[in-house]
């Protein structure tokens, strides 16, 4: 088989990983309230779990016991534990906050021309949704 004219390797998708405290309840979240689908789990109860919305991927593993879960804008403020760019923000602001997600800010027009708002998750930490103004 030969390969196509003018072809070259590329990447095709994003999987954002997060650690968290229970690999079920933020399955649930993640399904009910950010309208991902799973695409599996992995252990007895599940230790670790792929999500899945449009093209975009959501890995989700179980921390350590004991270990703390420290979300990123704790550590450096406004900063993400994952981000996804998007069309159409305010529609999709609107359906996650429709379904209880745990709305953090916006949506609003960020200084990078950038219609955007953040949810939190379970353990606190921010996921971003970004749509770019430019294109």
């Amino acid at each position: 088989m030969s390969k196509a004219p003018n072809s070259a390797p590329q990447l095709v998708c994003q999987g954002s990983v997060l650690l968290v405290g229970d690999v079920s309840a933020s399955l649930r979240y993640f399904v009910e309230k950010v309208g991902f689908k799973a695409a599996g789990t992995w252990g007895e109860p599940p230790e670790f779990a792929i999500l899945r919305r449009d093209e975009c991927r959501l890995m989700i593993g179980k921390v350590k016991t004991g270990q703390p879960i420290v979300p990123f804008w704790q550590q450096r403020d406004g900063l993400w534990n994952a981000y996804f760019w998007v069309r159409d923000a305010k529609a999709l602001h609107a359906e996650m906050k429709a379904a209880g997600a745990i709305m953090d800010y916006g949506p609003e027009i960020k200084p990078y021309n950038v219609l955007e708002f953040g949810i939190r998750d379970l353990d606190d930490q921010d996921i971003g949704f970004g749509q770019d103004l430019d294109v």
